[in-house]
């Protein structure tokens, strides 16, 4: 609402001065009307957002399959309306935030024009310039004002552990393309604001101007530095730079720190609040994350598969739980120091409740190297590790479907082990009727089939007995089975050291409720510094009206307050976890571990071996193999039965948006479309 209210005389004439009326008497002066306004609302619905989820998690954990109707309802709005396009596969929930975000874009834009064009003929003669200059001069003021909006939005996406996107059923990896998009509004606006502004100067003979930097008000050379920090990111975000030149995207892209700390010098800390709170909450990931990346972790032992893949399991707290599907962010010192790599979770946090395990293929140069060092002539012993998360979505209520596809390509099938797992462990320990699977994987070569080993659990056949699974593998370039018998599958096990930690929830299994305690604690503690600096250093004489305090060093020390704030209360938070979590975690160190790497031989697909002879008797019995071919999805899907029918799809974009198209076309109405899949 306040959003919408802006542009029109209605609140800049009448609401606002009234708030700034109330506020400016506080102890925040006047700054309080925005920090009422932008900064208080956001930050509520975090926090309570918070506290939801939390009351939703206890909820979650004892309920059944049959308690979704609200999933059910919400079904249809889940449905792909778009399979193609500059957005990808966007469900009609999606869409209509898109379309509301558009409409919020538009609507400002004509309002802003109707209310600053109204008067140009009058403001000109006054200003004794031509009509079309006076235009172009407020033009510039409403790019950089839409520029705001879409710079208030444009870290939501980019903060792993949101609340608010978790709210919405959304996830920091399945939002990144909002946030590209927003990064282009926002540069596409500030540099349109900026070449205005520069066309007005040159027009008017003011181009002096352009090095003010003003003791109070807009300051124009922080601008241009914030713009020129905004254009280097922006120009290696494009893919012919982010694809091909990795480094340099990464490195430039830190760069948004300055732009951000420029631009509230720009435009003021008390201005700057309309776009802060997205930004403050991102600062409490980021300071979290950043801690959690500190630690090394412990590596237990490495599984080397034929198919040049590596599944690397780690140490894990038994306290620390996620939902499948989940991922992690891995960074190995040894190979790059700067480059964090996302991984989803294999494993499965109530079968698995001291191991955590990942699945990496090698397809790149980082995880080449990776391969390279477990299979070397003299493998490695040890290796130092951190990770960042685990980051999961929403529970995803499985058993209130009637049948469960899932769909992979190659790598993709990581996805779908953790939930396999899960549904083992459902079937195994409740009475609750696990729907029917087909899991659907499409491989390039026979020597990828070891990836269905993954499947099972260290346990083994755990569960798989008392569900319906069926496995329809497509070897696309191969004729028949070319299994080389001399790869076999083999494990290496690492040396422990004594200062890695086992992977743990940074702030406890009641995560959610001291994210909340955290984000409300250091506003409270900033708000209280802010009024302190206002009142006793910034303005410590009232009646001294002569004195002007400068609106650079405000801000730089509001900011410097903030991040104290921030830092304050987190580690607070954060040393009250560890010192709770500290028996599990000094139990997991002192676990011993085995000294020999046993090997023994992968599981191959062959027709002319004895089916008692695999030591994957139930899995291969509910496998089934085709060479040459490609999966013809259309005819699976539409074979599916029942009434509702979940389709989860995890691989090439062109495979997700063929299944989307199938699963929004008129001929079915049964099939639930769900993409697992994300592109950096």
């Amino acid at each position: 609402m306040i959003w919408i209210m802006m542009p029109t005389n209605v609140f800049l004439l009448h609401w606002l001065p009234r708030i700034q009326g109330t506020t400016f008497c506080t102890f925040f002066g006047d700054q309080g009307a925005n920090i009422l306004l932008y900064a208080v609302p956001v930050l509520l619905m975090a926090i309570l957002s918070c506290l939801y989820l939390h009351l939703q998690k206890n909820y979650d954990n004892r309920i059944d399959g049959s308690s979704t109707s609200q999933s059910s309802a919400l079904a249809s709005w889940r449905r792909p309306s778009m399979v193609k396009g500059p957005l990808g596969i966007v469900s009609w929930f999606e869409l209509s935030f898109s379309f509301l975000f558009l409409a919020l874009i538009v609507w400002s834009s004509l309002a802003y024009v109707h209310g600053m064009f109204a008067d140009v003929t009058s403001t000109a003669k006054q200003l004794r310039q031509s009509e079309w200059e006076v235009r172009l001069q407020r033009s510039a003021l409403i790019l950089g004002l839409l520029g705001n909006i879409c710079l208030a939005f444009l870290f939501f996406p980019v903060t792993r552990a949101s609340p608010l996107l978790r709210l919405v059923g959304l996830t920091s990896e399945s939002s990144i393309k909002y946030h590209i998009w927003l990064g282009h509004a926002v540069m596409t606006f500030f540099t349109a604001h900026s070449v205005c502004c520069t066309l007005y100067w040159i027009n008017t003979n003011q181009m002096s101007k352009a090095l003010m930097w003003d003791r109070v008000g807009i300051s124009n050379v922080a601008g241009e530095v914030s713009l020129f920090f905004g254009l280097a990111m922006w120009m290696t975000t494009f893919s012919c730079f982010r694809r091909k030149l990795f480094e340099l995207f990464l490195y430039t892209h830190y760069l948004y720190v300055l732009f951000i700390v420029f631009f509230i010098l720009h435009v003021g800390f008390s201005y700057s609040f309309i776009t802060l709170p997205g930004f403050y909450l991102f600062l409490v990931d980021r300071y979290l994350r950043f801690i959690q990346s500190q630690q090394k972790v412990r590596l237990v032992s490495a599984r080397i598969l034929p198919c040049e893949a590596v599944e690397l399991n780690f140490s894990k707290s038994p306290g620390l739980i996620y939902n499948p599907t989940s991922i992690v962010f891995v960074n190995i010192p040894s190979i790059s120091k700067s480059q964090w790599h996302p991984f989803t979770i294999t494993s499965n946090s109530k079968l698995d409740c001291e191991t955590l395990s990942i699945v990496i293929k090698s397809e790149g140069s980082w995880s080449c190297r990776l391969y390279e060092k477990f299979t070397s002539i003299s493998p490695i012993d040890y290796l130092s590790v951190s990770l960042e998360g685990p980051y999961g979505p929403a529970p995803r209520h499985y058993l209130r479907h009637d049948m469960l596809v899932m769909v992979c390509g190659g790598s993709g099938i990581t996805p779908f082990i953790s939930i396999l797992r899960e549904l083992f462990f459902i079937s195994s320990t409740t009475n609750f009727k696990v729907p029917p699977v087909l899991l659907v994987t499409a491989f390039k070569k026979t020597v990828e089939l070891s990836m269905l080993e993954l499947i099972l659990p260290e346990s083994g056949s755990y569960g798989l007995s008392l569900m319906q699974l069926n496995i329809e593998v497509y070897i696309t370039r191969e004729k028949e089975s070319t299994t080389d018998r001399k790869k076999f599958n083999h494990t290496v096990w690492l040396k422990p050291n004594a200062s890695d930690r086992p992977v743990y929830a940074v702030l406890g299994s009641n995560n959610w409720i001291w994210l909340g305690a955290i984000t409300l604690a250091s506003f409270i503690i900033f708000m209280l510094l802010i009024a302190l600096l206002t009142q006793y250093y910034v303005y410590p004489n009232k009646h001294n009206t002569d004195q002007i305090y400068s609106e650079t060093s405000k801000c730089v020390l509001s900011l410097l307050l903030m991040c104290v704030s921030i830092a304050i209360a987190a580690t607070v938070g954060l040393l009250w976890n560890k010192r709770q979590n500290g028996p599990d975690m000094k139990r997991v160190q002192h676990m011993e571990t085995p000294m020999t790497s046993p090997e023994h031989e992968s599981w191959h697909y062959d027709s002319n071996r004895e089916l008692e002879s695999f030591p994957l008797l139930s899995l291969l019995q509910a496998t089934k193999v085709h060479y040459g071919i490609r999966p013809n999805f259309r005819r699976i899907l539409l074979n599916c039965e029942g009434s509702s029918v979940g389709v989860m799809v995890s691989g090439p974009t062109r495979m997700s948006q063929t299944i989307a198209a199938i699963c929004s076309s008129s001929l079915t109405k049964n099939l639930h479309f769900e993409s697992m899949s994300f592109s950096w």
